[in-house]
C-alpha cells in the first residue's frame, strides 16, 4: 500500500469514528441476511460507530435493540430501531407505532414492501423482494392518500403520534408525488423530523423532487448499496455526486441500506461510500455531515456523538 493510498484508508477510519447507518437490513428476517443485529453491532463497535438503526420491512426492532443495550454494554455503538408501516404490523397502524415510540424507536418507515408504488414498481421491475410476505399472504396495499390524492385519516393519525412522540417520518417506498403530499402534511401537523428515502430508485423521484423536499426541510437519505459495485447496484457512482449536489451535504445522509446475503458487509459499505465520495471530490467536512453529524440531528441522537465526531 502506497503512502497515499495509507493515508485514505486513516481518513476513512477516522470518518467512521462517530458515523451511524440509520437504515441497514440485518437479520432476522425472513429475507436471507448475511449477518444479525447483534453480529452487526459488534462489527460496527470495532469500527467506532455511534449508532446503527436497524430495519426490518415487517417488524419493528425496538426489543431486540433493548436486548443488545441491557446484556452488551461493552459496545461503543447504540443501536436504535424502526418500525415499516407494512401489512405485517397492520399497516397504518396508530397502535404499533406509539408502541415503538414507547420502545424507543427512532424512525417510523411509511410502507415500502406493501405501498402501492412499490406494488406497481415490482410488476414492471419483474422482480420479487426476498422479504415479500406474498409468498405467504397476497399483499393488501397501504395507501397512504385517499382516491382524491387527499392524505388519508389514518396516515394524519400516524403523523400525528410522530409529532408528539418527536420520531422520524421517512418515507418508504410511497411515490415521489405522495411524498410531496405526506411531508406537507406531516409539518403541518408539526413533525420536525422528515426523511426522504432513497429517491435514486423505486420511488420515481427527479433530481427537482430532491431540490424540492430537501427545501422543505427534510433530510435526502441515499443508499450507498445501489452506487457500489455489486448485486444491489442500480445507479452509476457519478449519479450519487448529481444527488448530493440537488440537495446539498447539509441536507443529505447516507446509509449502507445492506445487510443482505452475498452483498458487501454494511461497515464495508460504508467505507466504499466513503472513498466514493472522497473521489467525487467531497471534503472530509461534508462527508462528516453526510454520514454523522446529519443524521444525528434527524434522530435526535447528537448525545451518542464521540467528541472527536463533532465538527
Amino acid at each position: 500500500m502506497s503512502q497515499s493510498e495509507q493515508t485514505i484508508e486513516q481518513r476513512i477510519d477516522a470518518l467512521l469514528v462517530g458515523a451511524i447507518d440509520p437504515h441497514v437490513h440485518t437479520g432476522p428476517s425472513i429475507a436471507p441476511r448475511a449477518l444479525d443485529h447483534l453480529e452487526l453491532a459488534r462489527d460496527a463497535s470495532e469500527a467506532g460507530l455511534a449508532a446503527i438503526v436497524t430495519k426490518d420491512h415487517d417488524y419493528a426492532g425496538v426489543m431486540t435493540a433493548a436486548l443488545i443495550a441491557r446484556h452488551h454494554p461493552e459496545l461503543k455503538t447504540k443501536v436504535y430501531s424502526s418500525i415499516v408501516l407494512n401489512n405485517v404490523v397492520g399497516g397504518l397502524n396508530p397502535y404499533a407505532v406509539e408502541h415503538a415510540a414507547a420502545m424507543g424507536g427512532k424512525i417510523v418507515w411509511l410502507p415500502t414492501l406493501a405501498a402501492e408504488n412499490h406494488l406497481r414498481w415490482e410488476k414492471t421491475a419483474n422482480w420479487a423482494h426476498p422479504a415479500t410476505t406474498q409468498k405467504i399472504r397476497p399483499a393488501s396495499p397501504v395507501k397512504v392518500l385517499d382516491a382524491d390524492g387527499s392524505v388519508r385519516d389514518d396516515t394524519k393519525e400516524i403523523l400525528d403520534i410522530v409529532a408528539k412522540t418527536g420520531m422520524a417520518l421517512a418515507s418508504g417506498h410511497i411515490h415521489s408525488s405522495e411524498t410531496w403530499k405526506v411531508f406537507e402534511e406531516a409539518q403541518r401537523r408539526g413533525v420536525q423530523r422528515l426523511i426522504f428515502t432513497h429517491p435514486e430508485d423505486i420511488v420515481d423521484a427527479s433530481l427537482n423532487d430532491v431540490r424540492g423536499i430537501a427545501a422543505m426541510g427534510a433530510y435526502v437519505e441515499h443508499s450507498l448499496a445501489m452506487f457500489l459495485n455489486g448485486k444491489l447496484q442500480t445507479c452509476q457512482p457519478e449519479d450519487l455526486k448529481k444527488q448530493i449536489d440537488a440537495a446539498g451535504p447539509e441536507r443529505t445522509i447516507l446509509c449502507s441500506d445492506l445487510g443482505q446475503r452475498g452483498a458487501v458487509h454494511p461497515i464495508e459499505g460504508l467505507r466504499q461510500g466513503i472513498r466514493l465520495c472522497m473521489d467525487l471530490g467531497y471534503s472530509d467536512e461534508d462527508i462528516r455531515k453526510m454520514v454523522s453529524t446529519n443524521t444525528a440531528h434527524v434522530l435526535g441522537i447528537e448525545a451518542d456523538l464521540p467528541e472527536a465526531g463533532v465538527h
